[in-house]
């Protein structure tokens, strides 16, 4: 339901701002101009070569203004939906969770097995949602974000998230690798999301692996510094990887591993914010690894 009112949305933003997509390409109508009269001087057919060119060129710029400004529409709008809802979802949600407890406080020893059952599932779905929120408000934030770019140390910031992980889950035995004297420049703020995201990811899906094993580190390719994220969990299959930076795609069902399917769409966000970009690589029950740049610094 969800996608299709997005798509609804789209549409109409697309209809209002008049946008009619020519479907004849730029190629077909190079090839029905650029040639003159085989009686024109050489001169003059290369002079209507070239004017051609030019025309093309402008409807070329014309276009790509159009889709732009439509693009920029959709998103905004998208943005404000996103944030609207999100919000306008917080107060039902509330009182869900608000009257649930209540109700299971009141009747404590006189529910039977099967009405407690269905209570504590409507607690956990209260939860759920609310935490789909959280992340929906962060992805749309994470746009408006004024950045503030500062040099800081990569390692004592994922040494930190690291430690907090482990905090959260004290009965796992994580083996946590990383790489010393890795500097970056960023919005530190920012980073941080990343890597609460990245290590969070890998710890989450490394949680039925017998010895778990994550690894953060770097190195440099064609003189641009390449960071990553390594674990040995369960890892994913690659024939969906174009999905995974998607909002709301998931490699595992809710059952197999918990969470909302947005985290990966905000660090790609944030990333691209940095004018850099991020993949990964990954093997069903060998574990993922994630790569990211950050533009600016090689």
């Amino acid at each position: 339901a969800m996608n299709q009112l997005l798509e609804q949305l789209i549409t109409s933003n697309e209809r209002n701002i008049g946008l009619r997509l020519n479907r004849r390409s730029l190629k077909d109508e190079l090839a029905a101009n650029s040639e003159a009269p085989d009686f024109f001087s050489k001169e003059n057919r290369r002079r209507i070569r070239e004017e051609n060119l030019r025309r093309l060129n402008a409807i070329l710029e014309q276009r790509v203004a159009a889709r732009t400004e439509a693009l920029e529409c959709v998103n905004s709008e998208l943005e404000s939906f996103s944030y609207s809802v999100s919000h306008d979802l917080r107060v039902p949600l509330r009182h869900i969770a608000g009257f649930t407890a209540l109700v299971m406080q009141a009747n404590e020893g006189k529910l039977d097995a099967t009405s407690t059952d269905y209570l504590q599932r409507i607690a956990l779905a209260a939860q759920r949602m609310t935490s789909l929120i959280d992340d929906l408000l962060q992805l749309s934030s994470v746009s408006h974000v004024v950045m503030r770019r500062m040099d800081f140390s990569l390692s004592d910031l994922s040494a930190t998230v690291s430690q907090v992980l482990a905090r959260e889950q004290p009965r796992r035995d994580v083996s946590v690798v990383i790489a010393p004297n890795m500097q970056v420049e960023g919005d530190f703020n920012l980073i941080r999301i990343v890597m609460e995201n990245l290590l969070g990811n890998a710890w989450k899906f490394t949680s039925r692996t017998g010895q778990a094993k994550i690894e953060v580190g770097q190195h440099k390719c064609d003189g641009e510094q390449i960071y990553f994220v390594r674990d040995n969990g369960a890892g994913f299959d690659m024939k969906y990887s174009e999905k995974l930076f998607g909002a709301f795609q998931r490699m595992h069902t809710q059952s197999e591993f918990e969470g909302t399917g947005i985290g990966l769409s905000i660090v790609q966000r944030i990333v691209a914010k940095h004018e850099g970009r991020i993949w990964a690589e990954a093997e069903v029950g060998k574990g993922a690894v994630f790569y990211f740049t950050l533009g600016r610094r090689a």
